[in-house]
């Protein structure tokens, strides 16, 4: 799944493009596109034509358009898009081959089109109002790492309450988000922590030091767009990314740890491969 880098990365590309567009038609192809919206899918194609793309913002894995009016006035509307296994946002000519996997579609007034690819489905748009600068929908999803509001010191006190394993509680995106597997166990290689390790057994510096290595792993995989280790995850412009060139942990099972030359294993938490030093992240 798209983690926080790649939805960025998308978003950038989306904000790039479609910025001060209007929406001159909306179409949506497969009805799970719209399975979370009250009306379904004629409920998006009707109001979404005549608006203009005001931003594109991103909360953890979610994006969404901000919508106004010819003036561009605000409505306080936004079209959310969650890429979920597989969901792509490409920018296209109308001319181009249409894709097996094309579930919706926006024309804009400047002659391109943003195509919602999805070949596994899992994906959705959701038409709806915000609230304090976010969709309605995503007002439980935590502040994300690279948020300037996010304020590390409040998080770590809100981990060190928890007795879960420190991996779980970084997966879950009421605490802090846009974190999957991937990210999870790369910062935890770089902070130096068990996979597994009790977050109220970390100390407040330790939490905080996670957090900022969380952080740096996360403006690293931008500058090389994001992680990519199949066609499902591109840019808006069909490009993969090459984080994957860079990964200590992830993926790495059987390798030598860049840090100390121990072979990296492999256990599941909370269902989930997960990757990591034996020497280098000892349990405590």
């Amino acid at each position: 799944m798209p983690e926080l880098p790649e939805v960025e990365v998308v978003r950038r590309g989306l904000a790039e493009h479609t910025t001060g567009s209007t929406i001159v038609q909306a179409e949506v192809f497969h009805p799970r596109v719209a399975r979370n919206q009250l009306g379904g899918t004629v409920e998006i194609e009707i109001n979404l034509a005549g608006l203009k793309i005001s931003e594109v913002k991103r909360r953890g894995k979610f994006l969404w358009l901000e919508l106004a009016d010819a003036a561009l006035d605000p409505t306080g509307l936004c079209l959310l898009v969650h890429l979920g296994m597989s969901g792509q946002m490409l920018i296209k000519d109308p001319e181009a081959p249409r894709n097996p996997h094309l579930r919706a579609k926006l024309e804009l007034d400047d002659g391109k089109e943003v195509w919602f690819v999805d070949q596994r489905t899992f994906g959705y748009w959701w038409l709806g109002e915000l609230h304090d600068g976010a969709p309605t929908k995503i007002s439980h999803i935590a502040p994300d790492l690279l948020d300037s509001q996010a304020d590390f010191a409040a998080i770590a006190h809100n981990l060190k309450k928890r007795s879960k394993d420190i991996k779980r509680l970084l997966l879950e995106q009421e605490i802090v988000s846009g974190i999957g597997n991937i990210y999870a166990d790369e910062m935890l290689w770089a902070a130096q922590i068990h996979p597994q390790q009790r977050a109220d057994r970390l100390s407040i510096k330790r939490l905080e030091n996670l957090l900022e290595c969380g952080r740096e792993v996360m403006i690293k995989a931008l500058a090389q767009g994001g992680t990519s280790f199949d066609a499902l995850y591109v840019n808006v412009n069909g490009n993969s990314g090459y984080f994957s060139l860079s990964l200590n942990a992830y993926g790495q099972t059987g390798e030598p740890c860049a840090r100390c030359g121990t072979a990296i294993s492999k256990i599941v938490v909370g269902g989930r491969g997960t990757h990591f030093c034996t020497n280098c992240q000892r349990r405590r």
